[in-house]
């Protein structure tokens, strides 16, 4: 094998549901690439996981914001992991269990060695809320890459779509490399071939 052989293109649509987790200890082994799907309730990460590997009922959507409780996992090929990580923000359950929800996933994020990335899920109509920033701070100090969905960007028109893209970009410019940012529609399938070579570049890297 040469040194300059290509890593093997994966197929998103033969990804499959692996397992759910409460917490870090009910994970998969810690040996293998996973990219984090990760957002407030309302932002779209269910929809975004079934768009990108052409299933519509993959991921379990709602329309009450805040179902996904646990850290789902499902597998692009083998060793090859997209994980769901639980909503943030609107979810109508007990503070007590919010607060484990939380706990978990603060464990997840930085003890998981298997992590090579994370998609940060904002609607494209109200980014950068504190939750948002929260995440970036954090990838920042972990130096932790981190790719940005504008989602629901089918309910902008064209002219203010480019603005948010543009003042979201200056804003985060000053964390360099680290942040890439892109318009993402589920429901208009907007964005997802670029979306695949992001994670393609994370999952299977080149050497």
């Amino acid at each position: 094998m040469t040194t300059n052989q290509k890593p093997a293109r994966l197929n998103f649509s033969n990804t499959g549901f692996l397992q759910s987790a409460s917490r870090l200890a009910e994970c998969p082994k810690d040996n293998c690439d996973e990219v984090a799907f990760v957002g407030r309730s309302n932002a779209g990460k269910s929809s975004a996981i079934n768009a990108l590997t052409d299933q519509p009922k993959l991921a379990r959507t709602s329309k009450t914001p805040g179902r996904t409780q646990l850290l789902n996992f499902f597998q692009v090929a083998e060793g090859k992991f997209l994980v769901d990580l639980p909503g943030f923000g609107y979810a109508k359950v007990p503070e007590n269990i919010k607060k484990q929800w939380q706990k978990h996933m603060e464990a997840y994020l930085n003890q998981r060695e298997s992590l090579r990335g994370l998609v940060l899920l904002m609607d494209c109509r109200h980014p950068l809320k504190d939750f948002d920033r929260m995440i970036i701070d954090w990838c920042s100090q972990a130096e932790m890459p981190v790719h940005i969905l504008l989602t629901k960007c089918d309910k902008l028109k064209s002219g203010a779509r480019k603005k948010v893209l543009l003042e979201t970009g200056r804003e985060l410019a000053g964390f360099g490399e680290l942040i890439t940012i892109q318009l993402f529609s589920a429901l208009k399938n907007t964005g997802a071939g670029e979306l695949k070579g992001r994670l393609q570049s994370w999952l299977s890297p080149k050497e």
